[in-house]
């Protein structure tokens, strides 16, 4: 399969207004309680959308690049990558700023092109410790290739 270098200008905002919708009602179909939309530049993902995330926390996932964090680390394994709990997580996949954000379980999920390269990641957290089964990733991974891009 061709990589195909998606790009998305951080000027251009007019996807945000549609992923930052979609993103709401995601987040409370699954009874999360924050959650976030990167898209595509080059070999990094710009934030296009965040719920209930901290400043601090906006400002230091702006731009993330290709394997840092859980959104990253998504993007460049093309996998989703879940912790059941960002405060405690020593598998060096959760950056320290995600501890910020008031939630615990977390996961983050490639979203991908009609060609099949990764175009962006959606992250969704929820309170409290949890594992993810193989069904409820599935659903999440069927809904997130529905974002509107």
């Amino acid at each position: 399969m061709t990589e195909t270098a998606y790009t998305t200008d951080p000027a251009d905002t007019s996807h945000a207004g549609g992923a930052e919708a979609w993103l709401r009602e995601w987040i409370e179909a699954h009874g999360g309680v924050a959650g976030t939309v990167h898209l595509r530049q080059d070999e990094d993902m710009v934030l296009a959308a965040a719920v209930n995330i901290p400043p601090k926390v906006v400002a230091i996932v702006g731009l993330v690049p290709k394997g840092k964090g859980m959104c990253g680390l998504a993007f460049e394994r093309d996998e989703p990558v879940s912790t059941c709990n960002l405060k405690t997580d020593e598998t060096g996949d959760v950056r320290p700023g995600a501890r910020a954000v008031d939630a615990n379980a977390a996961v983050a999920i490639p979203v991908h092109g009609p060609d099949g390269a990764v175009r962006g990641v959606a992250g969704i957290a929820f309170l409290g410790e949890r594992d993810m089964d193989e069904a409820e990733l599935a659903q999440l991974r069927r809904e997130a290739e529905a974002l509107p891009l």
